[in-house]
């Protein structure tokens, strides 16, 4: 796994002592499963040595042997080249006098793994395993194999005459020859007795810098009508995850622009981030905004995985990084330059895709990580339709429930996909999954046990969408690990629990307030009060994916201003400023000139009614007013107060 060349260069070498060899069953073992760029060289060397020894006899051994290792000699000098540069691969081969030694035990410990390529000299036949299926429930299939060849579990079978390619993967093994799948797509039109072809291996998708720029589904087909996908490389998106060894650290913050999150909870460079919200309360918006600030001035990848959620979202998004350049479509079809990857399985998908889109999207990323050592960033929307998904699928295999009707595997599911989901010693994987609350009860197994893989948690609350508060982060629930003095340094730290303070004691005010009102508190808790109202305004902020809809231009602040500006407001320097000018804005420099135009329209306001007072219709200003506050005392609606 470590060097796939040098997997290559063994297996010629063991080749030597097979008999008789059946090309194009060898040509995958050397090449194409581990190193697909000379696979295709491999086995179009092969059927070449073929056709020149039909001829003299059956294709033998030597010969095969022989055109195998031009193959793959040829190749490995070639990327290397590529790597090193002709000069210095020249220098590396003439300091070891040969550019491909292989160590005799490194061949004796791959001959096991590599015996399942080689053929028995009597039998010439693919080890495919052919099935018919046997019954179809929904999205469920049974299919019956013959000849015995039994498919392992998690292999992708394909339907054969059907009018779309049709994948099934292996759930469960029934007995009898018999197992259960799960279809990757619709199974209207399946009859019993079709034919199904075991492929061998999990679902493959193609990686690489091909997928970029380009939509793919769960299974790697390309689905935005832009042709095939030139992939150079597949991976099974079933893998293990990176070993301790191979684990990186780091303590770097990923600065979003976005203030509420920088200041209160802080997002980790390789991190996992989960924004958790019920219905309608922003994930989506917070999650377009991250990668419109992120992954736009991100260096490196991107990967988005809609998991479940609306295609037209899909569709916007899609569209967008068309607009800001993430992606970019060539002329003649191509993507070159694009910097971002879409898998999608929307929710109008069965349940086996929409469970198995994640691990798509995920091993998507893990190609930039693991080969080409990038900082990827990685968005699912939403990661609970992916344990939703499992939970159907674990119905239909007549699984019994656990709590709250979710699959009894709730935590083993999750941590398959979120395992995969980090940084190594070769490169990281920045992670923001959207995470929909049911009920707004956090403490549902779903969310509740997304919990513990995360490195941040941003808490939407609906309490605060009600203030017209925008993007609503409840600031007392959200948190970071990052939250460490050591990490973040003293003056953000204290800033960020000084404001966390006001604000809790402004909550625990709030009880008297609504009893007594404003006047029975004491002048230090109306301070805290007129402070805490600014700091949750000042938490309020335009998006720029936002601004079609509000009209109003998205703002990017440094964490340099948003620290100091907080430290403004909780210090009481803004004491003297109106709350109404924190709302919506971008760094203090734009509260204190929205403040001047707040007080230029109460100006205005006063010269109105000083003309007001020497027309011929005089208002009396001062009796509306009494009476309007006579109205609210008397008991208006909260709402309308």
């Amino acid at each position: 796994r470590s060097d796939p060349l040098r997997w290559a260069q063994a297996g010629t070498m063991l080749s030597r002592s097979v008999r008789r060899i059946n090309p194009r069953q060898l040509a995958p073992t050397l090449g194409v499963r581990c190193f697909s760029e000379s696979g295709k060289d491999i086995l179009a060397a092969v059927d070449a040595a073929k056709k020149a020894n039909e001829a003299k006899g059956p294709f033998t051994g030597k010969s095969g042997v022989e055109a195998i290792r031009k193959a793959v000699n040829d190749r490995f000098h070639q990327v290397n080249e590529e790597r090193y540069g002709k000069e210095e691969w020249a220098k590396i081969c003439a300091e070891k006098k040969s550019g491909a030694n292989v160590k005799t035990e490194d061949v004796k410990s791959i001959m096991q793994r590599m015996s399942d390529g080689l053929m028995d000299e009597k039998d010439e036949k693919p080890t495919q395993g052919t099935g018919r299926i046997t019954q179809v429930i929904a999205a469920v299939v049974d299919v019956t194999f013959d000849d015995g060849n039994i498919p392992k579990i998690l292999n992708a079978l394909e339907v054969e005459n059907h009018n779309i390619r049709l994948v099934l993967e292996v759930a469960q093994h029934l007995g009898d020859n018999t197992v259960r799948t799960i279809a990757m797509d619709a199974t209207e039109g399946l009859t019993r007795g079709q034919s199904v072809i075991d492929t061998g291996a999990p679902i493959q998708v193609p990686v690489g810098e091909e997928t970029l720029g380009r939509i793919i589904n769960v299974i790697g087909e390309p689905i935005d009508e832009r042709g095939p996908i030139p992939a150079k490389k597949t991976y099974p998106i079933h893998r293990e995850a990176p070993t301790y060894t191979e684990l990186g650290t780091g303590n770097d913050i990923l600065v979003t622009g976005i203030k509420v999150v920088d200041l209160l909870a802080p997002y980790a460079r390789g991190g996992k981030i989960g924004l958790f919200g019920g219905a309608g309360v922003g994930k989506t918006v917070l999650i377009m905004e991250l990668i419109n600030n992120v992954a736009v001035a991100h260096g490196g990848y991107s990967v988005f995985a809609g998991v479940g959620e609306r295609t037209r979202e899909g569709n916007d998004l899609y569209h967008e990084m068309i607009e800001s350049g993430v992606i970019k479509l060539q002329e003649d079809g191509g993507c070159k330059g694009s910097k971002a990857a879409l898998v999608y399985g929307q929710m109008n998908e069965p349940p086996g895709s929409r469970a198995r889109v994640a691990l798509t999207g995920l091993t998507v990323a893990e190609y930039f990580r693991d080969e080409e050592g990038q900082d990827v960033l990685l968005f699912v929307d939403n990661i609970f339709r992916f344990t939703q998904a499992c939970s159907e699928v674990s119905a239909l295999l007549g699984r019994i429930p656990s709590a709250v009707g979710y699959q009894p595997t709730l935590a083993t599911d999750l941590g398959a996909l979120q395992e995969r989901i980090t940084t190594t010693t070769k490169g990281s994987i920045t992670s923001v999954q959207a995470v929909y609350v049911p009920a707004d009860d956090l403490t549902d197994p779903a969310p509740a046990t997304t919990f513990a893989h995360l490195d941040a948690t941003t808490v939407l609350s609906r309490a605060i969408t009600e203030l017209g508060i925008y993007p609503a982060v409840d600031p007392l629930d959200s948190s970071s690990r990052m939250m460490d003095p050591r990490i973040i340094g003293d003056q953000h730290y204290n800033i960020a629990r000084e404001c966390q303070k006001i604000l809790q004691d402004y909550k625990s005010l709030q009880d008297i307030i609504a009893i007594l009102g404003m006047d029975e508190l004491s002048e230090e808790d109306k301070l805290t009060v007129a402070r805490a109202r600014k700091i949750q305004r000042f938490m309020s902020q335009p998006f720029a994916v936002a601004e079609v809809f509000t009209g109003m231009k998205g703002k990017l602040v440094s964490l340099e201003d948003t620290i100091a500006g907080f430290e403004s407001v909780a210090k009481g320097e803004m004491d003297d400023i109106h709350e109404q000018a924190f709302y919506m804005v971008g760094d203090l420099t734009e509260v204190q000139a929205k403040a001047k135009e707040l007080a230029a329209l109460v100006a205005e306001d006063d010269d109105s009614a000083d003309a007001d007072e020497g027309s011929t219709t005089k208002v009396d200003y001062k009796a509306q007013y009494a009476k309007f506050t006579q109205f609210i005392d008397g008991g208006a609606s909260g709402s309308f107060a």
